[in-house]
């Protein structure tokens, strides 16, 4: 019961070809074999564009910002300092 005989396969494979046709299995099996030479075409002229423009390939390149104003170091993300900035405003507005 756990493990299929010889019989099993036979029906299993002829229902296969009742359903599919030995002509469809076999354009299937081409439509892959096309896919795939797709893909490592693709691969491959990708990887001759970067070898040949590595100008336009970009390295995750950092730039380091300095807030030239107290507006522009209270980023709406950070709310610890848009808090103090808060406070202030009050305290000036309260003395």
């Amino acid at each position: 019961m756990g493990s299929m005989s010889l019989w099993h396969w036979i029906v299993v494979i002829a229902v296969v070809l009742l359903l599919f046709g030995r002509g469809k299995i076999s354009e299937l099996m081409g439509d892959v074999a096309q896919g795939i030479k797709s893909f490592k075409k693709g691969m491959a002229d990708d990887e001759t564009a970067k070898a040949a423009d590595p100008a336009k390939t970009t390295d995750g390149k950092i730039i380091d910002h300095v807030a030239a104003t107290p507006a522009e170091a209270a980023k709406p993300g950070d709310p610890l300092k848009q808090h103090a900035q808060t406070e202030r405003k009050f305290e000036g507005s309260a003395g």
